[in-house]
C-alpha cells in the first residue's frame, strides 16, 4: 500500500499548508485509523481552482481518443489496486469486500463507457447547416454547431459510494471525458480510500501526458464553500443530502457569474403494489421488497421509501408479511457515525408523528441500524406532509394504503420528484391501471416494472436524474453516458474557413460529408 500522507493535491504536486488536521475513522468501531489529514486552506483552495484553469485551454483541446486513453488508464490504475485497498475501504466505510470490489468494477466500468463515447464522437453533438447562397429572398450563411466542456468542474463525494460516487465515480468521469478539469472535495468518511483512489487518477494522467491540475483533490469541512464560489469553477457535480444541495446550488446562483449545479440530493423511489399482481405473487413481493428496503443498510439513493397499494384483503395480508420479514431483517453498521445519527433521527421522526403507526423494527440501540416499517395515513400524502416526502436514509419504508385506483392516482399526482417510481403488476394491471405510466413520467426519471430500484445500471440509457427535489436539474443524469452532457455547452461557428472549424465539423470529415446533403440540415459525428 502507497503511504498516505493526507495533502492536498493541487496542481500535480502535494499541498499541506494549513493547521487544522482531520482524521478517517474505522466505520465499525469508531475508532480513529493512523493517518492525518490537512485541511485545505482557502489559499489552497484557489490556488486547486486555478490549476484546474490553467490546465483547461490544453485539456479541452486534446482529441477525444486522447482523453478516452486517459480515462481508461484511471480504469486499469483501479483495477491494478490490490486485496490491502478492498481492505482499506472495507474499514473505512463498513461496507463488505464483495460490495467494494464490485463497486469498483463499476467505477472502472463507467471510466470505460465514458471512453467509449469519446470515441465514437455522438457526445459532440455536431450539427452542420451549409451555406445556400442562391437562396431567395436571402442567401443562408454556413452554420455549423458542435459542444465543448464548459471549464473547471468541482466535484464533491457521496458518502454512500466511496469508489463509483466518489473520487472516479460518475460526476469526475463525466467531466473529464467532456474535456473539463476536476477539482474533487474528498469525502470525510473515506479520505484515504479517496487518497489511494487519486493516486490512482494521478499515476494515469502522468501515463498519459496529460496537462498539470487536470485533477485536483481538497479535504476539509467547510471549504466546499470557497471551491463553489471560486471564478474559476464553471459547474458542479454532488450527491448527498438535499439541506447539501440546495446550499451549494444556492451559492452558485449568488455568485456574480451564476454557474450550474447538477445535484442529486433526496428521493423516497415510490413501489406502487397493484392487486392482480398482489394476488398472482403476493408472497414474493413481500420477500423481495423487503431484501430491497434492507439491502446495503438502505444506504442507497434509490431505495424503496414508499410502498402504495390498494385497500383489500390481500394488501392486508401483504403489509402483515411483510412487518414479519422486517422484524426478522439483522441490523447492520452504517457508513459512519453521522449517517447513523441522521437515521436514528429520522426514524423518531416517523415515531413521533400521530399520523403515522408503527409496524415493524426493534428499538434503535448501540451503533447499528434497525429496520424499521410504518404506515401512514393517506391524507398525509394527499396534503403534502412534508415528512411523508423526506428520505429516511437507511432501513426503513413506509406504507401507505389508497382507498381505491382514483386515490391513488390522486396520490401519485401528490408525490414529488423522483429518482425512480416502480410499477409491480401482471398485465391486466397495466391494462386497468394505465393512467398511471402518464402520471409517474411527469414526477421521476427511470420507471421500472416488476424490479426494484436498489441497481442503477451503467449504460446509454440510463437515467439516474429526476424532478426537483430528486436533482436540481432534471435534464440531466448522473449515471449512464447522458451524464457528459451536464458538463457541455454549444458553440456555433459562422462562414468559418474549413481549417479553423474543430475536426468533428471540418468538410474533410468523410462522416461529415456524407450528411451533407442538398444542403439540409444534418447531425455529423467524428
Amino acid at each position: 500500500m502507497s503511504e498516505i500522507i493526507g495533502h492536498n493535491y493541487i496542481g500535480g504536486a502535494r499541498s499541506a499548508a494549513g493547521t487544522i488536521t482531520l482524521h478517517s475513522h474505522d466505520a465499525g468501531s469508531g475508532e480513529p485509523l493512523p493517518f492525518v489529514f490537512t485541511q485545505a486552506t482557502p489559499e489552497e483552495v484557489g490556488a486547486a481552482a486555478q490549476a484546474a484553469a490553467a490546465a483547461y485551454p490544453l485539456f479541452r483541446t486534446l482529441s477525444a481518443s486522447r482523453r478516452a486513453e486517459f480515462l481508461e488508464a484511471i480504469a486499469a490504475q483501479l483495477d491494478a489496486l490490490g486485496d490491502d485497498f478492498v481492505t482499506l475501504v472495507t474499514r473505512e466505510t463498513a461496507l463488505p469486500s464483495a460490495r467494494i470490489q464490485g463497486e469498483r468494477a463499476r467505477t472502472s466500468g463507467q471510466l470505460r463507457l465514458f471512453a467509449q463515447v469519446l470515441r465514437r464522437g455522438d457526445f459532440y453533438g455536431a450539427r452542420i447547416d451549409r451555406a445556400l447562397p442562391e437562396r431567395q429572398p436571402l442567401p443562408r450563411v454556413d452554420l455549423r454547431q458542435y459542444r465543448i466542456g464548459v471549464g473547471p468542474v468541482a466535484v464533491f463525494g457521496a458518502s454512500n459510494f466511496p469508489l463509483a460516487f466518489s473520487t472516479a465515480g460518475g460526476d469526475t468521469a463525466a467531466a473529464l471525458a467532456a474535456g473539463c478539469p476536476v477539482v474533487f472535495k474528498a469525502h470525510s468518511g473515506h479520505m484515504a480510500t479517496a487518497e489511494r483512489v487519486a493516486d490512482a487518477i494521478i499515476r494515469a494522467a502522468e501515463q498519459t501526458d496529460m496537462p498539470k491540475g487536470v485533477f485536483n483533490m481538497i479535504y476539509g469541512a467547510g471549504v466546499g464553500e470557497a471551491l463553489v464560489k471560486h471564478p474559476a469553477i464553471q459547474a458542479v457535480g454532488f450527491t448527498g443530502s438535499l439541506a447539501g444541495g440546495r446550499a451549494l446550488c444556492d451559492m452558485a446562483a449568488a455568485r456574480p457569474q451564476p454557474i450550474p449545479v447538477f445535484a442529486e440530493m433526496s428521493s423516497i423511489n415510490p413501489v406502487l403494489v397493484l392487486p392482480e399482481a398482489l394476488q398472482v405473487r403476493g408472497e414474493n413481493i413481500a420477500s423481495e421488497l423487503a431484501a430491497s428496503v434492507v439491502q446495503g443498510c438502505g444506504q442507497f439513493c434509490t431505495n424503496p421509501g414508499l410502498v402504495i397499494g390498494i385497500r383489500s384483503p390481500r394488501f392486508c395480508a401483504f403489509t402483515a408479511l411483510l412487518s414479519t420479514l422486517i422484524n426478522e431483517q439483522p441490523a447492520q453498521t452504517m457508513l459512519n457515525a453521522g449517517t447513523l445519527r441522521s437515521y436514528r433521527n429520522g426514524v423518531q421522526a416517523l415515531l413521533d408523528h400521530p399520523g403515522i403507526s408503527h409496524l415493524a423494527g426493534k428499538v434503535q440501540q448501540g451503533n447499528q441500524a434497525q429496520p424499521q416499517l410504518f404506515k401512514a395515513e393517506v391524507r398525509l400524502l394527499l396534503n403534502g406532509d412534508p415528512l411523508l416526502q423526506e428520505e429516511v436514509f437507511g432501513p426503513t419504508t413506509v406504507i401507505v394504503e389508497v382507498a381505491d385506483p382514483a386515490e391513488l392516482q390522486q396520490a401519485v399526482q401528490a408525490l414529488q420528484g423522483q429518482l425512480s417510481a416502480t410499477l409491480i403488476a401482471e398485465a391486466g394491471d397495466l391494462q386497468s391501471h394505465a393512467a398511471l405510466l402518464p402520471l409517474l413520467e411527469q414526477k421521476v426519471g427511470r420507471v421500472l416494472f416488476n424490479g426494484y430500484p436498489t441497481g442503477v445500471e451503467v449504460a446509454d440509457a440510463m437515467v439516474h436524474g429526476g424532478p426537483y427535489p430528486a436533482t436540481s436539474d432534471a435534464r440531466g443524469t448522473s449515471v449512464g453516458s447522458l451524464a457528459i452532457e451536464r458538463f457541455l455547452r454549444p458553440v456555433c461557428y459562422q462562414n468559418c474557413p474549413d481549417a479553423l472549424l474543430p475536426e468533428a465539423l471540418q468538410n474533410a470529415n468523410p462522416l461529415a460529408i456524407n450528411r451533407l446533403v442538398d444542403g439540409t440540415s444534418q447531425r455529423a459525428a467524428l
